[in-house]
């Protein structure tokens, strides 16, 4: 994701019709997570029912505030979106979210944010997780990238690997390579996700210097 100059913030108190991933002139972002990724919309992983708290499973993933796209594996969204809306920044915004109670995964809270203004663009990117599975503790990490190069993105995800627990992800963002071709991208990512625990994708490219974008959604229950 990427975030640009903050300048005109009162034209940013309404919704916009979302501009999205980037990446003919500039630049192509993705943030990947394994559920549905709907603007403005909230999403269910399947089965609901199954959840012990479905505050973990139903919530806006994305959402659009002005020039900024907002991308998140849980409810934080709205915490976002709330927090930019008021004028603080992305990671201030996040100062009072901690990682999934769910233990003894403790999942990790997930969230990028990209700004796009004037042919401009920046994001950021932050995972917040307990210390080594410890949860009296939570380690935050905000990654900030500007003057991205062309068809580079970078990718965050939750876990590293399987295990039990299931350890947290460790590091940086992973570098990748974004094809100018946003179906197939969006094939290579969902082939790549495991068959057993893949629910749903959603994928965008935002054209910098006009905000139009494209979007496909996939989804494993139909």
């Amino acid at each position: 994701m990427k975030t640009s100059s903050r300048a005109s913030r009162d034209a940013r108190t309404k919704e916009t019709p979302e501009p999205e991933i980037s990446y003919r002139r500039f630049w192509r972002f993705f943030l990947l997570f394994l559920f549905y990724f709907f603007a403005n919309a909230s999403i269910c992983a399947y089965p609901a029912e199954k959840s012990e708290d479905p505050s973990l499973i139903i919530y806006a993933p994305v959402r659009v505030l002005g020039n900024d796209t907002i991308v998140t594996n849980g409810d934080q969204t709205d915490t976002v979106y709330e927090g930019l809306e008021q004028g603080k920044t992305f990671e201030v915004s996040l100062r009072s979210r901690e990682f999934e109670p769910d233990a003894p995964n403790y999942t990790p809270r997930i969230s990028g944010v990209m700004h796009v203004e004037n042919g401009t663009y920046g994001y950021q990117m932050s995972i917040l997780k307990s210390n080594n599975g410890d949860p009296s503790q939570c380690n935050r990490y905000t990654f900030s990238y500007d003057n991205c190069v062309a068809g580079e993105g970078h990718f965050i995800h939750t876990y590293m690997h399987d295990g039990n627990p299931l350890p947290s992800f460790e590091g940086e963002p992973k570098l990748v390579e974004i094809p100018d071709d946003i179906d197939a991208f969006t094939e290579l990512l969902w082939s790549s996700l495991n068959e057993d625990n893949k629910v749903s994708l959603f994928t965008r490219y935002i054209d910098i210097a006009t905000g139009k974008y494209e979007t496909r959604i996939v989804n494993k229950n139909k």
